[in-house]
């Protein structure tokens, strides 16, 4: 029973290795290649850049462990940037009020594709990138009626671009919603619980666990997650556009996969999925200060998701439980011929 329990936690926590080598690897390249990228003023830049893709990337982790996909991450962070503009007027007095629209509106953003995809039962492929598209237009008829001179509140700007402890306000965000997220699915009934609806669905309907419900929390915190990545983000750069969350439709997945995530749900691990976020945003800064143009760029940033997702939780997985079911296989007995010649 033992040996039982320990072969399940060796092959369970397989399938989070590579993200950290590859984590490893990349410190040595970048070490050998281009050392300037870990340099402190280097590096204070990287942080709020890792900050915003793991938040939304641990939205897009929820998903993924229910066997779901979302598409609708740049015009969720888009338009709740844009509300920051346009609600908080560039007032400070105004910015709670912002927030809170933002964050409502994600909240009914989330509940619609929860909706579609666990009552309805459609694709949530294709009900997130349907979704997304709406957004995508509401956020351009949004932006049309905001002044071309507005920006985000001074007080949020201020914030987003300072430092506590030599660290960006952003990346200690980052860190909270981790640890938060860490220990509601660890250690609350509804974390485990939620955790059970997406390793295995059948099950955890037996034993009454309502699945719809999970399915559609899932969507709605992963849609609010977003939007605080947009809030940020707003407050970083100031005066946001359309085009703010263009670069976060495929890293987003790909971090959460990375990080050990299976697209056909099930486990998966909030600091693994931070690790993968924190190595596709080195992996970016490192070829932006090589100079490579913009193409290799993306070639080379295409290049390492692809190998990073041919080392994925799912192939780790398989692979360590093969191997542990040939070392544990008992060895055929000799047959009687054999035998009888050893005789």
């Amino acid at each position: 029973m033992q040996n039982s329990s320990l072969l399940t936690s060796i092959v369970v926590s397989s399938r989070y290795i590579p993200v950290w080598i590859a984590n490893l690897l990349l410190i040595i390249v970048i070490l050998i290649t281009t050392p300037s990228t870990l340099s402190q003023t280097s590096f204070s830049t990287t942080l709020p850049l890792v900050a915003f893709l793991a938040i939304a990337a641990l939205g897009q982790m929820l998903v993924v462990m229910t066997g779901g996909i979302d598409l609708s991450i740049p015009n969720v962070m888009t338009l709740a940037a844009m509300m920051i503009v346009g609600v908080g007027a560039g007032s400070d007095d105004r910015l709670l009020t912002a927030i809170t629209a933002a964050l409502g509106v994600a909240f009914g953003i989330g509940l619609v594709n929860g909706f579609l995809v666990s009552v309805l039962k459609l694709n949530p492929l294709i009900v997130t990138l349907a979704v997304s598209q709406v957004v995508r237009g509401i956020s351009i008829e949004y932006a049309a009626d905001v002044a071309n001179e507005a920006t985000v509140p001074a007080v949020l700007s201020n914030w987003s671009t300072g430092q506590f402890l030599g660290v960006s306000h952003i990346f200690w965000v980052g860190i909270i919603i981790a640890v938060v997220m860490t220990l509601l699915l660890r250690f609350t009934v509804a974390g485990r619980r939620f955790q059970a609806v997406g390793a295995n669905p059948r099950a955890a309907h037996l034993v009454g666990i309502p699945i719809k419900l999970y399915v559609m929390a899932a969507y709605v915190f992963a849609a609010m997650l977003y939007a605080i990545a947009g809030i940020l983000l707003a407050g970083f750069i100031g005066s946001p556009t359309l085009g703010l969350g263009a670069s976060y439709l495929l890293a987003p997945i790909a971090a959460a996969v990375i990080g050990g995530a299976s697209l056909t749900g099930g486990l998966a691990s909030v600091i693994s999925t931070c690790a993968a976020a924190f190595f596709l945003t080195l992996l970016n800064q490192m070829l932006r200060i090589q100079g490579l143009s913009s193409a290799l760029q993306f070639v080379a940033f295409g290049i390492a998701i692809i190998g990073g997702m041919i080392v994925s939780g799912d192939r780790i997985i398989k692979g360590v439980e093969r191997l542990l079911r040939s070392l544990a296989a008992p060895a055929e007995p000799l047959s009687e011929n054999a035998n009888n010649a050893k005789a």
